[in-house]
């Protein structure tokens, strides 16, 4: 029969206690013998992010899991592999190596609506269980129309928090306890001077301060309001639409600045963060800590730790009035080269 082996990938930067609850979890409910955490070298799902590298963001896996061998094993494959991870490789990989164990990869639920979007995703159901964990009040499907389409497609049966795949694999849906932690309350706390306590694991958080990962971008950059009106230029540059800057002053957080920007539909507001991002590497040399929505592109965010950068899909802003909350704020001047081209010509008509 084998063991029964779980694969928990992942960027893990930083490793938390949001990922040791997941893996802890799953391999008591489903009764697993091993659980290889696998940090990824370059997620296809996520841009290139400021931090520490593929190979530090190895070690603080091994710091994170180290109290719990032999059950958890910091899996060094995709960073020795290089390049960008997809799960399938990495699937072929265990396969090879692991041909009489079954297989079990977890994701989450947010990972779970777009998993037919991941290549060779169909090929991954044939060769592994999945497993889908949750946060307390998630309402799991209970019916085939509910599923997103590629995996509709591959329902033979639908079991309470168990899904029957035509492959004879099946989907476990594992709800978890709510442990409140995310990477960005994480560098909130670090850029605040607060503790990590309860949020990683205490090894993680003594090589996290002693390379001062994860704290205030304020050094890279000479001017900092400076670097806020330069990065609302790029927005307009790039079309967007109504580029608002607000000051939010210094003891606001998660940060001092923030930029609030739309597109006209999800494919633009992710053109528009892509385009800021390489913009803003190439003109200062470094990449957003986070990035946050970018898979459905209804409401990106990009944290620069004292800058965050709100991009919507244009409707959903107005659903959500975010500038509301900031009201009593200062504006930061932004310069819209579009505006002053329409202005020109404008005068050119007039004359």
């Amino acid at each position: 029969m084998g063991e029964r082996i779980g694969i928990f990938g992942g960027v893990f930067s930083p490793f938390h206690m949001g990922h040791l609850n997941s893996v802890l979890t799953v391999s008591r409910e489903l009764k697993l013998d091993q659980v290889r955490v696998i940090p990824a070298y370059q997620s296809p799902h996520r841009p290139q992010l400021q931090g520490p590298t593929p190979e530090e963001r190895l070690e603080l896996v091994r710091l994170g899991v180290s109290l719990y061998a032999p059950l958890l094993v910091a899996d060094e494959r995709e960073i020795m592999r290089g390049g960008v991870s997809y799960t399938w490789d990495t699937v072929q990989d265990l396969r090879n190596e692991f041909p009489e164990d079954h297989l079990y990869l977890i994701i989450g639920a947010d990972q779970f609506e777009h998993f037919d979007h991941w290549k060779f995703f169909a090929k991954i159901l044939d060769e592994i269980d999945l497993v889908v964990t949750s946060r307390p009040g998630t309402a799991w499907p209970d019916d085939p129309e509910r599923f997103s389409p590629g995996i509709r497609s591959l329902i033979a049966d639908v079991q309470g928090k168990m899904v029957e795949l035509d492959s004879g694999r099946k989907i476990h849906f594992v709800q978890l306890k709510d442990i409140d932690v995310s990477g960005s309350e994480l560098r909130r706390r670090l850029r605040a001077g607060e503790s990590l306590e309860n949020l990683v694991p205490r090894a993680v958080e003594k090589m996290i301060l002693e390379k001062g990962w994860f704290g205030d971008l304020k050094k890279n950059v000479e001017n900092d309001r400076e670097f806020c009106q330069v990065v609302g230029q790029l927005l307009n540059e790039k079309n967007a639409i109504n580029v608002v800057g607000l000051d939010l002053g210094d003891h606001h957080f998660p940060a001092q600045y923030t930029l609030v920007a739309s597109g006209n539909n999800t494919r633009q507001t992710n053109a528009i963060a892509d385009f800021l991002m390489k913009s803003v590497w190439k003109i200062y040399g470094f990449w957003p800590q986070s990035v946050e929505g970018q898979s459905e592109g209804r409401w990106v965010v990009l944290d620069y730790g004292f800058l965050i950068v709100h991009i919507f899909y244009d409707y959903v802003r107005q659903e959500y009035k975010l500038e509301d909350l900031w009201a009593a704020a200062t504006q930061l001047e932004i310069e819209n080269p579009h505006a002053n081209f329409f202005k020109k010509s404008k005068d050119q008509v007039s004359s």
